[in-house]
């Protein structure tokens, strides 16, 4: 669901042809270039701010026929944010979609939703993550009162009514965590790919056209439970080496790097399989089981019971299975357990947030809990909201136009 916290763009066309990029917050440099040059060039220290602009200048870019790109002018732009950074709450996520939604407002470009959502979730590859799609497609598709469930191939996505009483609180953990600066999120994404190929390669199937899990199962035509069956048997609880895996799949070093791996994983020499493909199986089951409570259970205590036990569940996997947690998280989350029904990270992890489900008649005892017994011995005296806050759904992305008077 879409949180209360925004990005906020003010854009005006000009000339000459050129990109200026202000951020409200001064410790953001001014930026600008050429249309002419739209390029993003990654350096050892991990992505600028205006970079994260620059991916959803570039994916508009990259769709525009010629004689759209005869047409263009150049763009002033005011950046304004309230969403926390590097808190696991899709703050570079929400950035990308807000410039490749201003960029095809100012050329004209008419694009649904759906492949708004689409063009973003790629286009943010250019910063290096390979992350899916789910943080711009809720961007895009969210609605003010409501859940989403988010599918894909092809991208869809079903309302879903919380149970009466359903509140949500997020707490951050203080530390902050750059995806696209380390290898460890992209090291997640190669495991899983490097699972699905090893099961592909024992099950007689094309394992170089086999890139995530989900592809295996929809190749397979399997339900997660046969799926989990088909990892126990297949695939070893231990770590792989990488001459291991090369091995498995009768490749070289050079093949695998160009179909599996990443830039900044290539260099890493061990991996473990079968632990991530066991807890994105399961976090699919529960996944449905979240949505199934919803659609069968419109309210009452027993369906947020229910949701909280999938939620503590999950973050036990996370911090178990795929390893992404942080020792400051798993300290929220062990602190909210007598105030809450479920508490998990949220986001890519090793840092961030969490996301608690509360009682409405628990939340100001959970707060004021959570700002004595974790943020004040961490410091913090005051503008506890800016790291502690109830919220609900609300709407995804949209345009306020300025009419000339």
């Amino acid at each position: 669901m879409a949180l209360d916290q925004d990005i906020f763009l003010a854009v005006a066309s000009q000339e000459p042809e050129k990109l200026i990029l202000h951020n409200t917050d001064t410790k953001f440099e001014k930026f600008e270039c050429d249309f002419e040059n739209i390029s993003i060039s990654l350096d050892p220290s991990g992505p600028k701010w205006h970079q994260y602009f620059m991916c959803g200048v570039k994916g508009i870019m990259d769709i525009l026929d010629q004689s759209q790109k005869n047409q263009i002018k150049g763009l002033l732009v005011l950046v304004h944010g309230t969403v926390p950074q590097s808190a696991g709450l899709s703050s570079s996520s929400a950035l990308v979609s807000a410039a490749a939604l201003a960029t095809a407002h100012a050329f004209g470009l008419s694009l649904t939703k759906e492949k708004l959502a689409d063009l973003c979730a790629s286009c943010e590859r250019y910063i290096g993550t390979q992350g899916g799609g789910m943080d711009q497609a809720i961007a895009f598709l969210a609605k003010e009162g409501c859940a989403k469930l988010i599918e894909f191939e092809p991208l869809r996505s079903t309302e879903v009514k919380l149970p009466q009483g359903a509140v949500f609180v997020v707490a951050h953990s203080l530390s902050k965590m750059n995806k696209a600066a380390t290898a460890d999120f992209n090291c997640r994404v190669v495991e899983c790919r490097l699972a699905a190929q090893i099961l592909s390669k024992k099950l007689g199937l094309d394992w170089t056209k086999i890139k995530r899990l989900g592809d295996l199962q929809s190749k397979l035509n399997l339900d997660l439970d046969e799926m989990i069956a088909l990892a126990k048997q297949h695939l070893k609880e231990t770590t792989y080496s990488k001459d291991e895996i090369i091995r498995a799949l009768e490749t070289n070093a050079v093949e695998l790097e160009s179909i599996s791996l990443t830039p900044n994983t290539k260099d890493i020499q061990n991996f473990k399989l079968f632990p991530r493909a066991y807890h994105v199986f399961n976090e699919a089951k529960r996944v449905a089981e979240f949505y199934k409570t919803c659609q069968n259970h419109g309210g009452g205590e027993s369906a947020l019971v229910t949701l909280g036990s999938l939620m503590r569940q999950s973050h036990e996997s996370l911090r178990d299975l795929y390893e992404c947690s942080h020792e400051q998280l798993d300290k929220i989350v062990e602190l909210s357990k007598d105030f809450t029904l479920g508490t998990r990270l949220t986001g890519a992890g090793w840092g961030g947030c969490t996301v608690s489900l509360v009682a409405p008649d628990k939340v100001e005892d959970f707060l004021e809990h959570m700002r004595e017994n974790f943020y004040k011995p961490m410091g913090v005296s005051d503008n506890f909201d800016m790291v502690l806050f109830k919220t609900a759904p609300q709407g995804g992305a949209c345009i306020f136009i300025e009419k000339e008077l």
